[in-house]
């Protein structure tokens, strides 16, 4: 006889869709989605959730969908204290003469911590749950990330010239498995290998960031195949394109989390996808500072995981997963001369999915299914902008916007309210923001 026994549960969402991203192209209408200890624990029919649980809380959003939490897999979040320093630059000229500057006038754990915390707050306003961060400092912003309870993957840099981090190639890589070691096996932060890019790398280096990687079974986290300028040098300088070197280093793996990949041959997207590589496209950065596009329908096309990121507020300037999933399924096919091409289900798995699979977080959260990590977001389609609604996907890529997050939750916890930050002092984030453009301002006046 079948127990018709109510159970408990912490949490009930009850939605008007539920769009688990797995399996891929579903929708469910009228569900709800049970928690409990932080995982999924069922997902069904609101009238049979209402006959089968006693939640400690309901949350009822009749006209929102509920999505996995977005995943911005590269970001570099304390420079979103450097939001709208140096525009409408290229890319070496961004780096060398502005923000390298910058920062080396400013970086410190401070700088860090701050620019961290602001970009959480943003990120949870988004409806974006995880992040792949990447900069200096990084025990300081994996101590930030855990106090907010965000889930992220921090990089720990490598680069060949000297900063506040570290001074010495031994100092990196010492502060890299220091990193390792204190995070290992945590629940929300994982770490990875950040060197910075093949043009900022020695082949030394590349190799002992192999090694290591091999060792802790961690994941590499690298910029490549940016701009057609660094194809040219890496030719003139190694006599081969930046990825066939990586691939003569041991790195074009499973592991490696290529970023930007703008200047790709087929043989090249072949290769990602017959060893496994992760490519995230981050299309509003590399736009904005004429970097190239990445050919996302192809590289889908081939079987390669896509992730979608958004770059650091420095270049891009926010860090709205919304915007860069349409401008990614825009941008895809004009690339590929596709209408068909990188289709709103597709950009939707990017954003969550593809970029948990790319953190190897993918069997944590990244899709709503029984058993994983409720890492979740409600998305107010009752919005006059996201009216009429035809089709619920095609309204959260081609036309959501992310003012229409209402809800989030990482782990079950609620992170936002009805538009509020749980936990989090807005006021006191955005005076402190003031304080840093002062203190950033006047920095550039003097240089």
């Amino acid at each position: 006889m079948t127990d018709l026994t109510p159970q408990p549960c912490d949490l009930l969402i009850e939605a008007g869709w539920v769009v688990p991203v797995v399996p891929h192209g579903v929708v469910l209408t009228d569900h709800a989605v049970a928690v409990s200890n932080g995982r999924i624990q069922a997902i069904l029919p609101i009238h049979e959730a209402r006959a089968q649980f006693v939640p400690k809380e309901t949350v009822a959003r009749p006209e929102a969908a509920l999505i996995p939490g977005l995943v911005n897999a590269h970001t570099h979040n304390p420079m979103t204290l450097l939001r709208g320093v140096a525009d409408d630059l290229p890319l070496m000229t961004w780096l060398r003469e502005h923000i390298w500057p910058v920062e080396g006038a400013v970086m410190g754990p401070e700088f860090v911590a701050d620019g961290t915390t602001l970009a959480i707050a943003e990120m949870l306003r988004g409806g974006t749950t995880c992040a792949n961060e990447n900069y200096f400092f990084a025990d300081v912003a994996a101590a930030v990330y855990k106090k907010h309870g965000f889930r992220a993957l921090v990089g720990s840099v490598i680069i060949d010239f000297p900063s506040a981090w570290a001074k010495t190639d031994d100092e990196y890589f010492d502060r890299a498995c220091e990193l390792h070691d204190a995070w290992h096996g945590d629940a929300l932060v994982g770490t990875a290998f950040a060197p910075h890019a093949p043009y900022t790398v020695s082949d030394a280096n590349f190799e002992r960031v192999r090694m290591l990687a091999d060792q802790l079974d961690v994941l590499v986290h690298l910029h490549t195949h940016e701009t057609a300028q660094e194809i040219a040098d890496s030719i003139k300088l190694h006599g081969q394109r930046p990825l066939a070197r990586l691939d003569r280093l041991g790195l074009v793996n499973d592991r490696l989390i290529a970023v930007h990949m703008t200047q790709l041959t087929e043989a090249e997207i072949a290769l990602c996808a017959e060893r496994g590589v992760s490519v995230v496209h981050c299309p509003e950065s590399n736009l904005k500072l004429a970097s190239g596009f990445c050919p996302a329908c192809a590289l889908l096309k081939a079987g390669v995981n896509l992730a979608i990121g958004t770059d650091g507020c420095a270049s891009n300037n926010d860090l709205d997963m919304f915007g860069e999933t349409r401008t990614a399924a825009l941008l895809g096919k004009a690339v590929a001369n596709d209408a068909a091409g990188f289709s709103a289900h597709e950009a939707l798995r990017a954003a969550t999915l593809g970029g948990a699979n790319a953190l190897g977080f993918g069997d944590k959260v990244g899709s709503l299914e029984v058993g994983k990590q409720a890492d979740l977001v409600c998305v107010d389609l009752a919005q006059l902008e996201t009216q009429p609604l035809h089709h619920v996907v095609s309204q959260l890529v081609y036309a959501a916007g992310r003012q229409q997050v209402s809800d989030v939750w990482i782990n079950g916890v609620a992170k936002l309210r009805q538009r509020v930050l749980v936990d989090m002092d807005m006021d006191a984030i955005i005076a402190n923001a003031k304080q840093w453009r002062q203190r950033i301002a006047g920095i550039e006046r003097a240089s």
